[in-house]
């Protein structure tokens, strides 16, 4: 029993370890979403981002529910949010002094503002962004690299919405 879980348990981290995987865990982090929304949000191919949700399915970690014909994802359990913040926590912290930390360091005032993700709308925070970028003197926070790409591309269609 016990080796058991030490084997659930890194079942559980090899299907976290994925770049993609964890923005996606972050885009479900206070809501649910379909495939195309995924899809959008990171500008991944569909099948792509399919695979990435299965893997994370198949251990647990999101959880579907159908509706009509489209299918949505959402976090099966919200401790792996709680989870994911610690280890952010922990890089910051083995990464103190150097330019990295510094730009993830965050005081609680700057977690405090809640804002939207300029082109999806999806509501963030610095701590919970994936993506920042400054644009005309001003910060803005993405939830995934779908949506900064589309506004490196066109900054001016997002701003002031």
């Amino acid at each position: 029993m016990y080796s058991q879980i030490f084997d659930l348990h890194a079942e559980l981290l090899k299907a976290l370890a994925h770049p993609r995987r964890l923005e996606i865990i972050q885009l479900l982090r206070d809501q649910q979403l379909c495939v195309s929304d995924i899809y959008e949000m990171l500008d991944l191919p569909q099948a792509n981002i399919s695979q990435h949700l299965m893997v994370l399915r198949d251990v647990g970690v999101v959880k579907t529910k159908k509706e009509g014909k489209q299918v949505f994802y959402q976090l099966a359990n919200t401790k792996i949010l709680q989870a994911n913040d610690i280890f952010r926590e922990v890089l910051i912290d083995q990464h103190q002094g150097n330019e990295l930390a510094n730009h993830l360091t965050l005081t609680m005032m700057e977690l405090v503002p809640l804002t939207h993700d300029p082109v999806c709308h999806m509501r963030l925070s610095p701590k919970t962004a994936s993506y920042s970028t400054e644009y005309l003197n001003h910060d803005y926070y993405f939830c995934a690299g779908g949506c900064l790409k589309k506004f490196q591309e066109k900054p001016e269609k997002y701003v002031g919405n």
